[in-house]
C-alpha cells in the first residue's frame, strides 16, 4: 500500500434527494444493476482509497438497507436539504481524528468519472497542504483532493449547494489541476433526461 493510500481517505457525498428527479435519492439510482452509491464507493476503492466515508441524507435508512457499503463509515447529514455544503462539512468532520491527512471527495451523481480519473487526482497528493482537482479540458471538476490543512477553511465557507467552490476560488493559485478529460466524462445525473447515462 502506498503512502497516499494510507493517508488519503475517500469521501462520497451521497445525501441528495434528487429534487429534479421526482424526489428519488441519487444514492439509490441503479447503475449496472447496483445502487449508484455502491458504484461511487467502488471507484474510490479502485483508485486506491482504503478508507471511505459516505455522507447519507435523503432516505438514509433505505440506502443503508439496499446498498452494500461494508467497510465504509456512514455519516448521516440531518441538514442535507440545505445543500451539498452541509454534506461536505459533515464528511470532513467525520474524518477529524482518523489520521487522514487528505480527503478525496467525489459526488455520487457522476458515474462517468471512474477509477482512472480518481487515481490521477490521488497521485497528486503530497501532504496536508495539497489541493488537487480533476480538470476536463482545463476546467476544474471532480474529484477534488483537500489536504487536512484546508478542512477548517472549507467548512467555514461551505454553504448551500456550493460546497468548496468559494474556498477553491480564493485559493486558485494553490490548486494542482490534473487533466482527466481523456479518461472520464463529468456529467451529473440531475434531471430525468440525464438518466440515459445510467446503464
Amino acid at each position: 500500500m502506498t503512502e497516499n493510500q494510507q493517508q488519503v481517505a475517500g469521501l462520497v457525498l451521497a445525501a441528495g434527494g434528487g429534487r429534479r428527479l421526482g424526489g428519488r435519492p441519487k444514492a439509490l439510482l441503479q447503475h449496472h444493476g447496483r445502487p449508484l452509491v455502491e458504484h461511487a464507493v467502488g471507484v474510490l476503492r479502485a483508485a486506491g482509497c482504503t478508507r471511505v466515508h459516505v455522507v447519507l441524507g435523503a432516505r438514509a435508512d433505505a440506502v443503508r438497507e439496499r446498498a452494500e457499503l461494508e467497510g465504509c463509515v456512514l455519516v448521516e447529514n440531518p441538514e442535507w436539504e440545505q445543500g451539498m455544503g452541509t454534506s461536505l462539512r459533515a464528511g470532513l468532520d467525520s474524518l477529524a481524528g482518523t489520521g487522514a491527512r487528505a480527503a478525496l471527495v467525489s459526488l455520487v451523481d457522476q458515474p462517468g468519472i471512474g477509477p482512472e480519473a480518481a487515481g490521477r487526482v490521488l497521485a497528486g497528493y503530497r501532504d496536508e497542504s495539497s489541493l488537487v482537482s480533476a480538470a476536463y479540458d482545463g476546467v476544474r471538476g471532480h474529484p477534488v483532493l483537500f489536504g487536512s490543512a484546508h478542512w477548517a477553511g472549507i467548512a467555514e465557507t461551505a454553504t448551500g449547494d456550493r460546497g468548496a467552490r468559494a474556498y477553491l476560488r480564493a485559493h486558485e493559485p494553490a490548486i494542482t489541476l490534473v487533466e482527466c478529460g481523456d479518461v472520464a466524462r463529468p456529467y451529473d445525473i440531475d434531471t430525468e433526461a440525464d438518466l440515459v447515462h445510467l446503464e
